[in-house]
């Protein structure tokens, strides 16, 4: 299940038929993450689409860093109390400003290229070495298949 999120800032980017588009493709790729984690329960997103502000604000927060960046994930799983709940995966924040700024094949790809990243971060993945990076890029990949493929949705 996805909650979609767009604040205000935001509103405008993109047409309400591309905003369901990328609803129904993140879905996909929550549900292909479940059915790969076996599948007993539907698991939980929230995407929220903000602007540079925002982020900033929550990468100062959250993260140290006093500057808008592209995507941050809020797992739930981790830290104490991350048990709990483990159909709850997190949630996660883009910017559309710096999504716009750094796409090179359209704004919607990349949106959806960014909520793939901040799934697999909510599934566990890092790249803070390259094995980490090989291993959360291939299952960026087989996520990204699965949004764009028609039919039952498969695990990846």
């Amino acid at each position: 299940m996805v909650d979609f999120l767009v604040d205000p800032p935001a509103r405008g980017r993109l047409e309400r038929a591309r905003l369901r588009r990328l609803d129904r493709r993140l879905a996909r790729m929550v549900r292909a993450a479940g059915l790969s984690d076996g599948g007993a329960a539907e698991l939980e997103v929230t995407l929220r689409l903000t602007d540079d502000d925002t982020i900033r604000q929550l990468n100062r927060v959250y993260r140290r860093r006093d500057r808008p960046t592209d995507v941050l994930a809020f797992a739930q799983r981790e830290g104490q109390g991350g048990g709990l709940h483990p159909h709850v995966l997190g949630d996660i924040v883009i910017s559309v400003d710096t999504a716009a700024r750094q796409a090179r094949r359209g704004l919607e790809r990349e949106l959806l290229f960014l909520a793939a990243h901040g799934l697999c971060h909510l599934l566990g993945y890092d790249h803070r070495t390259d094995a980490e990076e090989a291993d959360m890029n291939g299952r960026m990949a087989e996520l990204l298949r699965e949004a764009e493929r028609r039919g039952p949705v498969r695990a990846a």
